[in-house]
């Protein structure tokens, strides 16, 4: 490994917060976690044969957009990848309530979880809703969607399987849109921008809904492995 690898490797695209976590929250992590949590390992991920198709969220948040497209979406199974603890123990109280059987999450890296955990061609989508956008110039050298990203990317989707991006930050749309359309081993599905409407299956969240009604922009990428 080059001294830039590991200078690269050590760079990462989220700050770890401890934040305040609810009783529930804590409650969830104790009693929910050992049925739908994942913990991390160098290991692949086998998933079960009854689903049709593996879908993986970076960075849920308090994963509201992955309870909806999951449970829209009963065949698929979706592993849902985060660091913070709140909104990983609402979400399993989310998950607990409505009973969803095919959401799994992993309390990591995403970047190490692709890496280590997920077989190559595994992926039928990679779902990247709103990650942070480090606005400032100095900071975008930690913007998870680089060369080392979408390469990863590539190796993890099946071929035709596609990654699905959305920011509300012009600036990273145009160089997420920069950087794949320029990847030969991607096609886009969008317009000669990069952009795509928004995809039925991604619901509209609270800060968007807010972000619209101010006429704040928000951008959907949509790129597919082209083989």
């Amino acid at each position: 490994m080059s001294a830039n690898d590991k200078i690269n490797r050590s760079i990462k695209s989220f700050v770890r917060r401890s934040g305040r976590m609810t009783p529930s929250q804590k409650l969830a992590l104790k009693t929910h976690w050992s049925a739908y949590g994942i913990e991390f390992s160098g290991n692949r991920l086998n998933y079960p044969p009854e689903f049709d198709a593996l879908k993986l969220e970076i960075g849920i948040g308090n994963g509201d957009a992955l309870i909806h497209m999951a449970a829209a979406d009963p065949s698929s199974l979706y592993l849902g990848v985060e660091v913070h603890e709140p909104g990983i123990g609402r979400c399993l109280n989310n998950i607990q309530q409505q009973q969803l059987a095919n959401v799994r999450l992993i309390k990591h890296d995403a970047v190490e979880v692709l890496e280590q955990m997920i077989a190559l061609a595994s992926l039928d989508r990679i779902l990247l809703f709103f990650p942070d956008p480090w606005h400032k110039k100095r900071h975008h050298k930690r913007r998870i969607v680089n060369q080392r990203f979408r390469d990863l990317v590539f190796e993890r989707l099946r071929p035709a399987a596609s990654i699905h991006i959305a920011t509300d930050w012009q600036d990273y749309a145009e160089s997420i849109a920069e950087q794949f359309i320029g990847d030969e081993r991607f096609s886009n599905a969008g317009d000669a921008e990069g952009y795509v409407k928004r995809p039925v299956y991604r619901p509209l969240t609270r800060f968007e809904q807010r972000g619209r009604r101010l006429g704040h922009g928000v951008w959907d990428l949509v790129f597919t492995r082209a083989c």
